[in-house]
């Protein structure tokens, strides 16, 4: 038995649209949607800088160990 998820003609399922997208238009939006996407946003930012922070920690070690190997 097939599974719900799956088309009938063997196509992938469908992407959800975004809840946001960059540069869309917000005239329609409420003000409730509108902070509801401001939220999102925040968090994503969050998740963002603490990605970078890893990464330049990452590639802080990194140079550190290899300028503290051994002298050529």
């Amino acid at each position: 038995m097939a599974k719900e998820d799956d088309d009938s003609f063997g196509a992938p399922p469908r992407k959800k649209a975004p809840l946001h997208e960059i540069g869309q238009s917000l005239d329609d939006l409420s003000a409730q949607e509108i902070a509801e996407r401001i939220a999102m946003l925040q968090t994503e930012i969050a998740r963002l800088e603490e990605a970078r922070k890893a990464k330049q920690a990452s590639l802080g070690a990194a140079g550190l160990f290899f300028k503290s190997g051994p002298s050529r």
